[in-house]
C-alpha cells in the first residue's frame, strides 16, 4: 500500500522540537531531560527516533548514521523512487540480484498471507492503482483481482519475477516494521539501552528511563482527537491499522483492501498488535483488520507472544 503523503527529505530537527501525541500514538515519554530526539519521515509515515544516553554527542552521531541506513532502506522499498528496488520490480516485472533486505520482506510478506489465506497479499499494489485512476465498473475490478496472487512470485537464486502481466506489489503493511526492526537492532548492538523508535511502526527497546514501559496511547478510532485506550510497552513493538485517515482516488476510497474482493475492508475500526518485532505486529495488524475478530486468534497464535485490542464497528474493543 502506497505511503500517505510522498517522501520529501529526511531533516534533523533538533531536540527541542516535538510533534504532537496523537500523531506518534505516544502519550508521553518522559525521562531523564534533554533526551536525543530526531524528528522526519520514512516511507511517507511520520517518524521519530528518541535515544536516552549519558553522552549527547554519541547518541546524536548514532542517529546520524541511523538515518543513512534508513535511506539505503528507502531505496529497496520506497515505491515513489523510480529506482528503488520494488519500483523496478514492479516496472520490468523482473529483478535481477534482489537484496537480502527484500528477499527477508518478500518471505515474511508471503508467510503471513499463507497463514492468514491471502486476507494478507503483498501484491495488492494493482488495486491502488485501479482506485487512484477512478474506480470503474465490477468487471474492471474483477479483472484487476486477477493480478493479485501471493503465489506468482517466483524467487530463483539470482532474481525475483513477478508472473502474471500487470502484477505490482507493495510492502508498505510490513516494510515499516522491518525497518523499525532494523534500526533498533543497530542501536542495541551499539549499545543503547533506552530508546522509542517510531519509523511508520512503533518499537521501544527497554522500559522508559526509571525502569517502569512506556505509556502508549492509542487513538480512538471514532474521535482521533482522544486516547482510546492505554498499554504498557517495554522490548516490544506496536502496530496500529485503521481505515481511517489515508484514501485512495477521487472517489476517497478507504485504503486497506481486502484481496478477496477488491473493496475496503470493514469488519473492524482499527486493530493494535503488540509483538517482539515491529516487523510481525506491522503485517498482523493488516491481516486481522482484513480478516476481521474471527481470524485474530488463528493469526496471533502463528507468532508467539502476540497480543491483540481490537476496536469494534459497535464502539467496543476487545482484547486477543
Amino acid at each position: 500500500m502506497p505511503p500517505l503523503t510522498r517522501r520529501q527529505s529526511l531533516k534533523v530537527l533538533g531536540a527541542a522540537l516535538a510533534l504532537p501525541a496523537s500523531i506518534l500514538s505516544l502519550r508521553a515519554m518522559t525521562g531523564p531531560a534533554e533526551p536525543v530526539r530526531w524528528f522526519g519521515e520514512t516511507l511517507g509515515a511520520v517518524a521519530s527516533i528518541t535515544l536516552w544516553h549519558p553522552n549527547r554527542t554519541f547518541a546524536e552521531r548514532a542517529i546520524g548514521q541511523m538515518l543513512v541506513e534508513v535511506d539505503r532502506l528507502e531505496n529497496i522499498f520506497s515505491l515513489y523512487r523510480t529506482d528503488s528496488e520494488i519500483s523496478r520490480l514492479n516496472r520490468d516485472g523482473r529483478l535481477d540480484r534482489p537484496s537480502a533486505d527484500l528477499r527477508a520482506v518478500l518471505d515474511e510478506s508471503r508467510r503471513i498471507a499463507q497463514i492468514s489465506q491471502g486476507a494478507f497479499d503483498p501484491t495488492i499494489q494493482p488495486l491502488w492503482t485501479h482506485y487512484e485512476r477512478g474506480a470503474g465498473d465490477r468487471a474492471t475490478l474483477q479483472s484487476v483481482l486477477k493480478m493479485v496472487d501471493y503465489t506468482a512470485i517466483s524467487d530463483s537464486p539470482g532474481a525475483l519475477r513477478l508472473d502474471k502481466t500487470g502484477m505490482a506489489i507493495s510492502l508498505n503493511g510490513i516494510a515499516q516494521g522491518y525497518i523499525t526492526d532494523r534500526i533498533t537492532d543497530i542501536l542495541g548492538s551499539q549499545g543503547f539501552d533506552t530508546a522509542m523508535i517510531e519509523l511508520g511502526e512503533t518499537r521501544a527497546l527497554g522500559a522508559a528511563p526509571g525502569g517502569a514501559a512506556f505509556q502508549v496511547g492509542i487513538m480512538d478510532p471514532t474521535r482521533p482527537d482522544r486516547i482510546g485506550t492505554d498499554l504498557a510497552l517495554a522490548n516490544a513493538a506496536l502496530s496500529v491499522s485503521g481505515g481511517y485517515g489515508a484514501t485512495v482516488g477521487a472517489d476517497r476510497v478507504q485504503h486497506i483492501f481486502d484481496p478477496h474482493t477488491g473493496v475496503s475492508a470493514v469488519h473492524l475500526r482499527q486493530v493494535a498488535v503488540t509483538a517482539s518485532r515491529a516487523v510481525w505486529a506491522d503485517a498482523l495488524s493488516t491481516a486481522i483488520y482484513v480478516a476481521g475478530e474471527q481470524a485474530a486468534p488463528s493469526l496471533l497464535a502463528a507468532y508467539p507472544g502476540a497480543r491483540a485490542i481490537l476496536f469494534r464497528t459497535d464502539g467496543t474493543l476487545t482484547h486477543c
